[in-house]
């Protein structure tokens, strides 16, 4: 419902924009206005996502969560496409999600909302899922899966076996054992 109402409450808003503007300007410096905000918001947009991607991949070099970067990044290309789109209302709301500060507040308001769960790996075993707002902790950190296992590796020397389809046919492709399965 939302949704719809952002459909069409978005454009009901630029047309009584339009009309209000086209009573103080002529219709070339509203046009002017429109092409000079699309020129000015690609630099910025192009520019401040360089910045953002230079940040998510210093996370993801120093194993840091790039989930703030990647918001941000996300935020700044729905800016761009609302100052491509022509409109006053619609070029607003995009220069404003290109202000840092108004981009950390709404990242903040959508992570207040939003539960995420993440996965804890601790000496190669995976504990989770767990809440983000949380320490970090799993849930239950008694639980413990154990388990049997044996090796289904071949024998050194044994030769490799082909269970695929006779290597006759065309496009045929020999197919080996994955090592989960003892064949």
């Amino acid at each position: 419902m939302l949704l719809l109402a952002l459909f069409i409450g978005v454009p009901l808003i630029e047309i009584a924009l339009f009309v209000q503007l086209g009573s103080v300007l002529d219709l070339g410096w509203i046009l002017l206005i429109v092409v000079l905000t699309a020129i000015l918001g690609t630099w910025l947009v192009r520019r401040q996502g360089r910045d953002v991607l230079r940040q998510i991949q210093g996370s993801l070099e120093r194993l840091n969560d790039p989930t703030e970067p990647l918001a941000h990044g996300a935020m700044i290309l729905f800016s761009g496409a609302l100052l491509l789109t022509p409109g006053f209302f619609t070029d607003t709301v995009g220069f404003l999600l290109l202000v840092p500060a108004i981009r950390e507040v709404a990242f903040r308001w959508i992570r207040a909302r939003v539960l995420s769960q993440t996965t804890v790996h601790t000496a190669g075993f995976a504990r989770g899922p767990t809440h983000a707002n949380r320490t970090g902790a799993p849930r239950h950190p008694s639980d413990v899966i154990d388990g049997d296992y044996r090796d289904v590796t071949k024998a050194a020397g044994e030769p490799p076996r082909n269970d695929g389809p006779a290597s006759g046919q065309s496009g045929a492709k020999s197919r080996k054992p994955s090592g989960w399965t003892e064949y």
